[in-house]
């Protein structure tokens, strides 16, 4: 019973720490919302930003997942990066109904997603 309940603490704090990466995520994201609108940023300068918010927000996720953790923080880390990015690629799936529009750089998403998750949990 008592591994239970442990199994049940760390299920909810991954989630917990999911719901608020992607609460940050969209905060971020209306924040280059308004910056574009305001100065008219370049497409190439967006689309950096975008991989930033990745970077910093699975991170941050990571840094969380990986102090919570006590042991193994990499391993928390690269899990919080990897369900930030299987949520991701299910939410563009959904939106653009189908994989030809989901883009040509998920690869190099997912990398960016779990290596940053990982050096988050090692950081923490």
């Amino acid at each position: 019973m008592e591994k239970k309940n442990l199994y049940l603490e760390r299920a909810v704090f991954a989630t917990k720490c999911m719901l608020a990466a992607y609460i940050l995520t969209a905060g971020l994201l209306l924040l280059l919302a308004f910056l574009l609108f305001r100065f008219g940023l370049p497409r190439k300068a967006v689309s950096l930003c975008i991989i930033g918010i990745y970077i910093a927000v699975t991170f941050a996720a990571g840094f969380l997942a990986g102090r919570r953790a006590g042991r193994r923080k990499f391993l928390w880390g690269l899990a919080m990066g990897v369900a930030y990015y299987v949520i991701l690629v299910v939410v563009s799936l959904i939106v653009n109904r189908g994989l030809q529009d989901v883009g040509s750089n998920m690869a190099t998403v997912f990398f960016l997603c779990a290596g940053s998750g990982m050096l988050g949990g090692m950081v923490s």
